[in-house]
Protein backbone atom coordinates (compact mmCIF):
# COMPACT_ATOMS: atom_id res chain seq x y z
CA UNK A 1 0.00 0.00 0.00
CA UNK A 2 2.76 2.59 0.83
CA UNK A 3 4.64 1.53 -2.12
CA UNK A 4 1.54 2.60 -4.00
CA UNK A 5 1.42 5.62 -2.59
CA UNK A 6 4.62 6.63 -2.76
CA UNK A 7 4.23 5.60 -6.77
CA UNK A 8 1.15 7.54 -6.80
CA UNK A 9 2.85 10.53 -5.44
CA UNK A 10 6.10 10.26 -7.45
CA UNK A 11 3.74 10.82 -10.77
CA UNK A 12 1.70 13.30 -9.42
CA UNK A 13 5.15 15.62 -8.22
CA UNK A 14 6.92 14.46 -11.79
CA UNK A 15 3.65 15.56 -13.97
CA UNK A 16 3.35 19.03 -11.74
CA UNK A 17 6.93 19.78 -12.48
CA UNK A 18 6.72 19.10 -15.75
CA UNK A 19 4.04 21.38 -16.25
CA UNK A 20 5.69 24.23 -14.31
CA UNK A 21 9.15 23.45 -17.02
CA UNK A 22 6.40 23.57 -19.89
CA UNK A 23 5.28 26.79 -18.61
CA UNK A 24 8.25 28.70 -18.20
CA UNK A 25 9.58 27.29 -21.17
CA UNK A 26 6.39 28.72 -23.03
CA UNK A 27 7.14 32.38 -21.29
CA UNK A 28 10.48 32.44 -22.69
CA UNK A 29 9.83 31.89 -25.93
CA UNK A 30 6.68 34.15 -26.08
CA UNK A 31 9.05 37.09 -24.49
CA UNK A 32 11.88 35.76 -26.98
CA UNK A 33 8.92 36.20 -30.06
CA UNK A 34 8.16 39.48 -28.91
CA UNK A 35 11.47 41.06 -27.56
CA UNK A 36 14.66 39.30 -29.19
CA UNK A 37 18.10 40.10 -27.79
CA UNK A 38 17.80 43.73 -28.49
CA UNK A 39 14.71 46.07 -30.93
CA UNK A 40 14.27 49.17 -31.94
CA UNK A 41 10.91 51.05 -33.01
CA UNK A 42 8.45 53.00 -33.88
CA UNK A 43 4.96 53.19 -33.04
CA UNK A 44 1.87 55.38 -32.39
CA UNK A 45 -0.40 55.15 -29.09
CA UNK A 46 -3.82 56.38 -29.02
CA UNK A 47 -5.67 57.29 -25.81
CA UNK A 48 -9.30 57.09 -26.13
CA UNK A 49 -11.65 59.01 -23.53
CA UNK A 50 -15.10 59.08 -23.48
CA UNK A 51 -14.81 63.16 -24.82
CA UNK A 52 -11.28 63.23 -26.24
CA UNK A 53 -8.73 61.22 -27.83
CA UNK A 54 -5.07 62.30 -28.46
CA UNK A 55 -2.46 59.96 -30.24
CA UNK A 56 1.47 59.96 -29.52
CA UNK A 57 4.41 58.83 -31.61
CA UNK A 58 7.64 57.51 -30.49
CA UNK A 59 10.76 55.73 -31.02
CA UNK A 60 12.05 52.99 -28.85
CA UNK A 61 15.21 50.69 -28.42
CA UNK A 62 15.60 48.14 -25.82
CA UNK A 63 18.28 45.35 -25.06
CA UNK A 64 16.78 42.78 -23.02
CA UNK A 65 15.04 43.68 -19.46
CA UNK A 66 18.80 45.67 -18.77
CA UNK A 67 17.96 48.32 -21.00
CA UNK A 68 15.19 50.61 -22.87
CA UNK A 69 14.89 54.03 -24.20
CA UNK A 70 12.06 55.82 -25.52
CA UNK A 71 12.10 58.59 -27.84
CA UNK A 72 8.66 61.04 -27.76
CA UNK A 73 8.55 61.86 -31.96
CA UNK A 74 4.51 63.56 -32.03
CA UNK A 75 3.04 65.80 -30.65
CA UNK A 76 4.96 68.47 -31.11
CA UNK A 77 4.54 70.51 -27.55
CA UNK A 78 5.92 67.24 -26.12
CA UNK A 79 8.54 66.20 -28.64
CA UNK A 80 12.27 65.27 -27.72
CA UNK A 81 10.53 64.00 -23.88
CA UNK A 82 12.84 61.01 -23.42
CA UNK A 83 12.59 58.01 -20.75
CA UNK A 84 15.24 55.93 -20.06
CA UNK A 85 15.56 52.52 -18.04
CA UNK A 86 19.34 51.30 -16.98
CA UNK A 87 19.17 48.06 -14.99
CA UNK A 88 16.91 48.88 -11.76
CA UNK A 89 17.01 52.88 -12.32
CA UNK A 90 14.84 54.90 -14.18
CA UNK A 91 14.94 58.56 -15.53
CA UNK A 92 12.74 61.03 -17.45
CA UNK A 93 13.99 63.97 -19.68
CA UNK A 94 11.33 67.15 -20.36
CA UNK A 95 13.78 69.38 -22.87
CA UNK A 96 10.90 71.82 -22.40
CA UNK A 97 12.21 72.44 -18.76
CA UNK A 98 15.45 71.09 -19.05
CA UNK A 99 15.05 68.46 -16.65
CA UNK A 100 16.17 65.30 -15.54
CA UNK A 101 14.46 63.32 -13.49
CA UNK A 102 14.86 60.01 -11.64
CA UNK A 103 11.52 57.81 -11.28
CA UNK A 104 11.03 56.34 -8.02
CA UNK A 105 9.60 52.96 -7.84
CA UNK A 106 6.21 54.33 -6.65
CA UNK A 107 5.73 55.91 -10.06
CA UNK A 108 5.95 52.49 -11.70
CA UNK A 109 2.53 51.87 -11.52
CA UNK A 110 1.43 55.03 -12.71
CA UNK A 111 0.36 55.83 -16.47
CA UNK A 112 2.73 56.51 -19.24
CA UNK A 113 1.82 60.12 -20.91
CA UNK A 114 -1.67 60.18 -19.57
CA UNK A 115 -2.50 56.71 -21.16
CA UNK A 116 -3.44 52.96 -19.94
CA UNK A 117 -0.28 51.64 -20.40
CA UNK A 118 1.99 52.04 -17.22
CA UNK A 119 5.47 53.82 -16.95
CA UNK A 120 6.80 49.56 -15.88
CA UNK A 121 4.83 48.26 -18.78
CA UNK A 122 6.54 50.81 -21.85
CA UNK A 123 10.12 50.35 -19.50
CA UNK A 124 9.64 46.84 -19.85
CA UNK A 125 10.84 47.26 -15.44
CA UNK A 126 9.81 43.38 -14.84
CA UNK A 127 10.71 40.52 -16.58
CA UNK A 128 7.79 38.03 -17.24
CA UNK A 129 10.75 35.35 -17.52
CA UNK A 130 12.49 36.02 -15.03
CA UNK A 131 10.89 37.62 -11.84
CA UNK A 132 7.88 35.11 -12.35
CA UNK A 133 7.04 31.38 -11.62
CA UNK A 134 4.60 30.12 -14.39
CA UNK A 135 2.10 27.56 -13.53
CA UNK A 136 0.09 25.88 -16.73
CA UNK A 137 -3.77 26.51 -15.82
CA UNK A 138 -5.61 25.49 -18.99
CA UNK A 139 -6.33 26.20 -22.44
CA UNK A 140 -8.58 28.70 -24.52
CA UNK A 141 -9.10 30.64 -27.87
CA UNK A 142 -8.47 34.10 -28.17
CA UNK A 143 -9.24 35.72 -31.48
CA UNK A 144 -9.45 32.23 -33.18
CA UNK A 145 -5.98 30.79 -32.00
CA UNK A 146 -5.63 28.09 -29.47
CA UNK A 147 -3.95 29.39 -26.39
CA UNK A 148 -1.71 28.35 -23.64
CA UNK A 149 -3.39 29.64 -19.77
CA UNK A 150 -0.65 30.86 -17.60
CA UNK A 151 -0.65 32.40 -14.42
CA UNK A 152 2.24 34.06 -13.19
CA UNK A 153 3.18 34.88 -9.09
CA UNK A 154 6.17 36.75 -8.59
CA UNK A 155 8.95 35.68 -6.50
CA UNK A 156 9.90 36.69 -3.04
CA UNK A 157 12.81 39.03 -4.26
CA UNK A 158 11.27 40.50 -7.13
CA UNK A 159 10.68 44.22 -6.87
CA UNK A 160 7.20 43.81 -9.09
CA UNK A 161 4.17 46.11 -9.63
CA UNK A 162 1.70 43.67 -10.35
CA UNK A 163 0.73 40.29 -7.72
CA UNK A 164 -0.59 38.58 -10.17
CA UNK A 165 -0.54 37.91 -14.17
CA UNK A 166 -2.94 35.57 -16.35
CA UNK A 167 -1.05 35.18 -20.04
CA UNK A 168 -2.58 33.50 -23.27
CA UNK A 169 -0.12 32.14 -25.49
CA UNK A 170 -1.08 31.09 -28.61
CA UNK A 171 0.34 27.07 -28.73
CA UNK A 172 1.89 27.09 -32.42
CA UNK A 173 3.33 30.69 -33.13
CA UNK A 174 3.65 31.50 -29.17
CA UNK A 175 2.02 35.09 -29.29
CA UNK A 176 1.17 37.25 -26.37
CA UNK A 177 -2.48 37.26 -27.29
CA UNK A 178 -4.51 38.52 -23.91
CA UNK A 179 -2.88 39.84 -20.64
CA UNK A 180 -4.59 40.53 -17.49
CA UNK A 181 -2.78 42.24 -14.27
CA UNK A 182 -3.75 42.02 -11.08
CA UNK A 183 -2.99 44.03 -7.87
CA UNK A 184 -2.16 43.10 -4.78
CA UNK A 185 -5.49 42.59 -3.55
CA UNK A 186 -6.08 39.79 -6.41
CA UNK A 187 -8.47 42.36 -8.34
CA UNK A 188 -8.20 42.53 -12.48
CA UNK A 189 -6.99 46.31 -12.92
CA UNK A 190 -6.71 45.82 -16.77
CA UNK A 191 -6.25 43.39 -19.62
CA UNK A 192 -4.25 43.36 -22.63
CA UNK A 193 -5.18 42.03 -25.79
CA UNK A 194 -2.80 41.82 -28.96
CA UNK A 195 -4.42 41.78 -32.55
CA UNK A 196 -3.19 42.72 -36.38
CA UNK A 197 -0.81 39.78 -36.91
CA UNK A 198 2.08 40.85 -39.24
CA UNK A 199 5.46 39.98 -40.80
CA UNK A 200 8.01 42.76 -38.88
CA UNK A 201 11.67 42.05 -39.73
CA UNK A 202 12.15 38.83 -39.86
CA UNK A 203 9.33 37.49 -37.70
CA UNK A 204 5.66 37.41 -37.66
CA UNK A 205 3.97 39.20 -34.50
CA UNK A 206 0.83 41.08 -32.95
CA UNK A 207 1.23 44.77 -33.80
CA UNK A 208 -2.05 46.24 -32.32
CA UNK A 209 -2.28 46.27 -29.09
CA UNK A 210 -5.47 47.77 -27.04
CA UNK A 211 -5.28 48.31 -22.96
CA UNK A 212 -9.03 48.41 -21.04
CA UNK A 213 -8.75 48.87 -17.34
CA UNK A 214 -11.25 47.27 -15.77
CA UNK A 215 -13.06 49.51 -13.85
CA UNK A 216 -13.50 52.23 -16.35
CA UNK A 217 -14.34 50.02 -19.69
CA UNK A 218 -15.28 53.25 -21.68
CA UNK A 219 -11.93 54.32 -22.07
CA UNK A 220 -8.83 52.05 -23.28
CA UNK A 221 -5.63 52.61 -24.94
CA UNK A 222 -4.32 51.40 -28.35
CA UNK A 223 -1.13 51.45 -29.65
CA UNK A 224 -0.11 49.89 -33.48
CA UNK A 225 3.40 49.03 -34.14
CA UNK A 226 4.61 50.77 -37.42
CA UNK A 227 8.02 48.88 -37.40
CA UNK A 228 10.36 47.07 -35.84
CA UNK A 229 13.86 45.42 -36.18
CA UNK A 230 14.93 42.80 -34.02
CA UNK A 231 18.74 42.01 -33.01
CA UNK A 232 20.37 44.95 -33.69
CA UNK A 233 23.66 46.23 -32.25
CA UNK A 234 23.20 48.27 -29.62
CA UNK A 235 25.89 48.99 -27.32
CA UNK A 236 25.60 49.63 -23.55
CA UNK A 237 26.95 53.04 -24.00
CA UNK A 238 24.01 54.07 -25.93
CA UNK A 239 21.79 53.92 -22.66
CA UNK A 240 22.92 57.32 -21.20
CA UNK A 241 21.36 60.24 -19.51
CA UNK A 242 23.10 62.62 -22.47
CA UNK A 243 21.89 60.13 -24.86
CA UNK A 244 18.15 60.76 -23.71
CA UNK A 245 19.14 64.62 -24.15
CA UNK A 246 20.62 64.01 -28.19
CA UNK A 247 18.83 61.12 -29.40
CA UNK A 248 16.72 61.70 -32.51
Amino acid sequence: MKKTLGIVLGIILSTSLCFAQNASEIIRKADQKSQGESSESEMDMTIVRPNWTRTVSFKSWSKGNTYSLTLITYPVKEKGQSFMKVKNEMWSWNPTINRMIKLPPSMLSQGWMGSDYTNDDMMKESSIVVDYTHKLIGEESIAGLPCYKIELTPKDEAAVVWSKLILWISKDEYYEMKSEFYDEDLTLVKTHLAADIKFMHDRKIPTKFTIIPADKPTQKTEVVMKNIKFNVAISDGFFTQQNMKLIR
